[in-house]
C-alpha cells in the first residue's frame, strides 16, 4: 500500500484545521513555560546537572515508562535494576515500538525532535544511532539544566517540598551560586505538608519530631503542630513560595471538637492507633487551618484527589513508593469536597478560602469538581477583603494517568461547558524529568485543535485576535498572573 494521510509528527501534528494551525503558530508556540507543579529535584538544578546518557535522563525515576515496560514483560533489572544503561535504553526502544495510541509514544518523539533534532522514529533498528547522537548532545552546555531552561523559555518551575526542608538548594539557585550561576528561570518551592496530615500512617510521630527541629519549636499538641507549620510556611514564603500542594486519597470532611482532635494528635504521638474517622477529623481541622494561612499570605492551595497508592505490597517492599504501582481511585468525593470548602469559606468573619486548584486522577470527578468550584468563585465585596479574583477556583489540568490527548481534551471541554475556559491556568508537567517540557507543546497543540474545531464548526466567530489572546493566556499568562 502507498503512503496516505499526514506525515509522522510534522509541524502540523495534532492540528486538524487551518484555524488550529494559525492559533498554534500565532498564540501558543512561542509562549514561555510556567511549570507551576513538578517534582524536579532542586539539588540537580543547583548543580546544573549534565546528564551522562539517554538512559539516565529518560528512564531514571520515570514510572510512566516503567509501567509499560513491565507490561511488555521486560525484566526489572532493565527497568529499575542495575543493568547497563545501554541495555535499559534498548529495552525502552523495544517498548516504544508497541506504544501506538499511548501518549508516551508522542512524548518520546517530541523529546527526540525538540532536544536532539532527531525526527526518525525510535525503534530497535534506529536505537544505536539515536543513542550515539543524543548522548553526544547531552554533553553540550545547551543540554545542561541551565541550557534546557533557556532553550524552552522556562519562566518558572514550582518544585514540591516538605515543610521541614531547609530549602538550601533554592537559596543557592536564587543567589546565582555556582555551578548553576545566574539563571532567568525562577525555581519556586511549594509547601507540601502531607506527612503532617497523614496521622494514621507509619512514621507520623517521627516526622513530627523532624518538623519540630526544623521549626525550632516543641510540638506536643495540635496547636503546637499548626504553629510550627505556620512558621515554616513563613520561611517558605520568604524563599518565594507561591503555592501549597496536598495529595489526598479523597477530600476529608468530619467535624469534631478541637479537644477531641487534639487528643487524636497526642495519641498518635504516643504511638497509639488512630481510627479512620478520627484521622479524617484531624485532616479536616488541619486543612481548614492551613487554608486560612494560605489565604492570608496569597498562597495558592492545590488539592490532588483520587490516587490509590502502593497497591502491590510485595513490590513496595522491594522498590519503595513512586515506582509505578499506583492507580486511579473511584471513591465518591462531592459531598465531602463541598462540605470542606464550605467550612473553610465560612469558618471566619471573612473568607478563609484561598485561590484553589482541584485535581482528580479520575475523569469521572471532573464534572462534580467543576460545578462545586463554581459555588466558591468568591467576589462578594472588595471592602471586606473578598476581592474579585478572576478564576479564583480552578479545575486542574488533566493529571498523571489523564494527561493524554483524550484526557486533556475532556478536561478542557468540560471546563468550557460549565465554567470559563479562557481563565484556565493551563498545563503542568508533574514530572521528575528535565526532558518533559515538550508536554507543554503537546497540551498547546491539543488546546488549539479543540478551539479550532469549534470555530470551523461555526460555534464561535473566527476572530483571530480574540482567539489568539485566549490561547496565549491559557498557555502562559494566566498562570503567571494567578501565582503572582
Amino acid at each position: 500500500m502507498g503512503k496516505t494521510g499526514k506525515a509522522f509528527m510534522d509541524d502540523d501534528f495534532l492540528l486538524e484545521t487551518e484555524t488550529a494551525r494559525g492559533l498554534y503558530r500565532q498564540g501558543a508556540k512561542d509562549e514561555a513555560i510556567f511549570d507551576y507543579h513538578c517534582h524536579l529535584a532542586p539539588s540537580l538544578i543547583a548543580e546544573n546537572k549534565q546528564f551522562t546518557d539517554l538512559a539516565e535522563i529518560w528512564l531514571g525515576g520515570d514510572h510512566y515508562k516503567w509501567r509499560v515496560m513491565r507490561a511488555m514483560g521486560i525484566d526489572e533489572s532493565l527497568i529499575t535494576g542495575s543493568a547497563p544503561a545501554y541495555e535499559k535504553f534498548l529495552a525502552w526502544a523495544r517498548t516504544v515500538e508497541d506504544l501506538i495510541g499511548n501518549p508516551l509514544y508522542h512524548w518520546t518523539h517530541l523529546e527526540l525532535q525538540r532536544y536532539f533534532d532527531i525526527h526518525e522514529p525510535l525503534t530497535v533498528k534506529s536505537a544505536p544511532a539515536i543513542w550515539e547522537k543524543a548522548n553526544a548532545l547531552l554533553q553540550t552546555p545547551e543540554l545542561s539544566v541551565k541550557g534546557i531552561f533557556e532553550k524552552f523559555k522556562v519562566h518558572a518551575v514550582g518544585t514540591t517540598d516538605d515543610p521541614a526542608d531547609s530549602l538550601e538548594f533554592h537559596q543557592a539557585i536564587a543567589a546565582g551560586k555556582a555551578p548553576i550561576g545566574k539563571i532567568a528561570t525562577r525555581v519556586i518551592p511549594s509547601f507540601r505538608p502531607d506527612r503532617a496530615l497523614n496521622i494514621n500512617l507509619p512514621g507520623f510521630a517521627a516526622y513530627i519530631e523532624t518538623l519540630s527541629k526544623a521549626s525550632g519549636s516543641p510540638i506536643n499538641s495540635l496547636s503546637d503542630c499548626l504553629a510550627a507549620l505556620e512558621k515554616r510556611l513563613d520561611y517558605f514564603t520568604a524563599q518565594g513560595c507561591r503555592a501549597s500542594d496536598h495529595g489526598l486519597d479523597y477530600p476529608p470532611f468530619i467535624l469534631a471538637p478541637d479537644a477531641e482532635t487534639d487528643k487524636t494528635f497526642r495519641d498518635a504521638l504516643a504511638g497509639k492507633a488512630v481510627s479512620q474517622e478520627a484521622a479524617e477529623a484531624y485532616k479536616t481541622r488541619m486543612l481548614s487551618a492551613l487554608a486560612g494561612y494560605y489565604a492570608k499570605r496569597g498562597i495558592v492551595m492545590q488539592l490532588h484527589f483520587s490516587a490509590i497508592r502502593n497497591n502491590n505490597e510485595r513490590m513496595l517492599k522491594l522498590l519503595g513508593p513512586d515506582t509505578g504501582y499506583d492507580a486511579t481511585h473511584d471513591r465518591e468525593e462531592s459531598a465531602n469536597l463541598a462540605g470542606l470548602l464550605n467550612y473553610i469559606e465560612s469558618s471566619g468573619e471573612k473568607s478563609s478560602l484561598p485561590k484553589t486548584i482541584l485535581y482528580s486522577l479520575n475523569p469521572k470527578d471532573y464534572y462534580p469538581l467543576a460545578t462545586i468550584m463554581g459555588a466558591f468563585q468568591d467576589n462578594y465585596a472588595k471592602s471586606e477583603n473578598r476581592s474579585g479574583i478572576r478564576g479564583k477556583m480552578q479545575l486542574g489540568s488533566a493529571w498523571w494517568f489523564c494527561d493524554h490527548r483524550d484526557g486533556i481534551t475532556e478536561q478542557m471541554r468540560l471546563l468550557a461547558n460549565v465554567g470559563v475556559l479562557p481563565l484556565f491556568v493551563g498545563m503542568l508537567t508533574d514530572s521528575r524529568s528535565f526532558l518533559s517540557y515538550p508536554r507543554h507543546e503537546y497540551f498547546r497543540r491539543i488546546l488549539c485543535n479543540l478551539i479550532g474545531n469549534w470555530v470551523e464548526n461555526g460555534e464561535y466567530p473566527a476572530d483571530m485576535d480574540k482567539l489568539t489572546e485566549i490561547v496565549r493566556k491559557i498557555s502562559f499568562e494566566n498562570a503567571r498572573e494567578y501565582f503572582g
